[in-house]
């Protein structure tokens, strides 16, 4: 089995409760969150080795944070704690559908005062995978960890995972998005694409077909394109296909895709996955099929419940509904 890097933020989302009287005051619960963290929890609920990488606050929040994460049996041991900016929150809110919607409080935030020279020296010995996203891009300082990061798992011999994951909110005005988004693309050997996220870039670009051009000309071997509800469409250097999405009914869709890639790397961990082998691995269509039904379902299963790490399916409960679904 290969270990699993997530490097990032971590925040703690407050969810929106329905109210219990038209008079009552609004409240919130207090959940774990963050793109990365998600997926390393995800993963380590189904049984990988996982450590998470960033900056929490010394504050409440990041002890809530940091406590979250062990209690699941994330690796901490790479975090850095920092009293010069606050942990981030995001508030969510849910329509009836269970489709969330975001109010960031960040920046200021502690997680964008990580620096390359926060890496510690062992960070990626004996990784097979990183795991990164675009939230880590919306900085200058943390933009440039992340791609030293990028780097340092290459040259540690790690296969580099990115969800783009884009928050338009985050970003400072005035900055484009678009240069940052296809530097961290291109050290990328797995790419995980919400559907509007390829039309933002489709968009940037005139087409589609120039999108996926410029994909294939870097590292890249495996692109995965999900929409909700919609079949997934995946491609690699051999082949490309679409599946299916289980039918479930969806309260919460917060951390539907930090569930998928979770899965899916959980898979690949597995494997023993890592950058000289994920093309043989990729090689065997039948592989992929069943790295993508096990991402999917933990995305599905993930939808049923409230919250982000909350909502991370065990193995047990995972392999139930893959049972139940064939």
């Amino acid at each position: 089995m290969s270990r699993i890097v997530c490097f990032g933020e971590a925040l703690v989302d407050f969810l929106a409760q329905p109210g219990t009287a038209p008079e009552a005051p609004r409240a919130f619960l207090q959940y774990a969150g963050g793109a990365p963290a998600n997926v390393a929890v995800a993963a380590r609920r189904l049984g990988a080795d996982c450590d998470f990488v960033g900056m929490l606050g010394a504050d409440l929040f990041g002890d809530f944070l940091l406590h979250s994460l062990q209690q699941a049996g994330v690796g901490t041991g790479f975090v850095q704690r920092t009293g010069a900016a606050r942990t981030a929150l995001a508030f969510v809110a849910l329509d009836a559908a269970g489709e969330r919607s975001f109010s960031f409080y960040r920046p200021p935030a502690a997680d964008l005062l990580f620096t390359r020279e926060h890496f510690h020296n062992d960070c990626f010995t004996g990784a097979g995978l990183l795991h990164l996203c675009s939230n880590s891009l919306t900085g200058d300082a943390l933009a440039d960890a992340t791609l030293h990061a990028a780097a340092l798992a290459h040259a540690a011999g790690a296969a580099v995972s990115v969800d783009l994951n884009l928050r338009p909110a985050l970003w400072p005005a005035g900055l484009d998005p678009q240069p940052r988004l296809w530097q961290l693309l291109q050290q990328a050997d797995v790419v995980k694409l919400a559907r509007n996220e390829l039309d933002y870039l489709a968009a940037g670009l005139g087409s589609e077909a120039a999108v996926l051009e410029r994909l294939w000309r870097g590292r890249l071997q495996w692109l995965i394109v999900t929409d909700g509800a919609a079949p997934l469409q995946w491609q690699t250097r051999q082949a490309s296909g679409s599946l299916a999405a289980f039918p479930v009914t969806a309260v919460d869709t917060t951390a539907a895709g930090d569930a998928f890639v979770g899965g899916l790397l959980a898979w690949l961990a597995g494997r023993g996955a890592d950058a000289a082998n994920l093309p043989a691995l990729l090689a065997e269509r039948a592989l992929v099929a069943n790295a993508l039904r096990q991402a999917a379902a933990a995305g599905a299963l993930a939808v049923t419940r409230h919250g982000a790490f909350a909502a991370m399916p065990s193995r047990a409960e995972l392999d139930h509904f893959l049972q139940e679904q064939a």
